[in-house]
């Protein structure tokens, strides 16, 4: 489940580059999408 949160975090981030995709608490859902997907790696799930 982590590799996959990680991998939408990734799409999501060169995504929102590309397009320059904005919105009010987008930095805050891809930080908290980062440290879920980092704590999930890190536990092995």
């Amino acid at each position: 489940m982590g590799t996959l949160l990680l991998g939408v975090w990734l799409v999501l981030t060169g995504l929102i580059q590309l397009v320059h995709l904005s919105f009010t608490g987008l930095s805050v859902l891809m930080a908290a999408l980062a440290l879920i997907a980092g704590l999930l790696v890190v536990i092995g799930r």
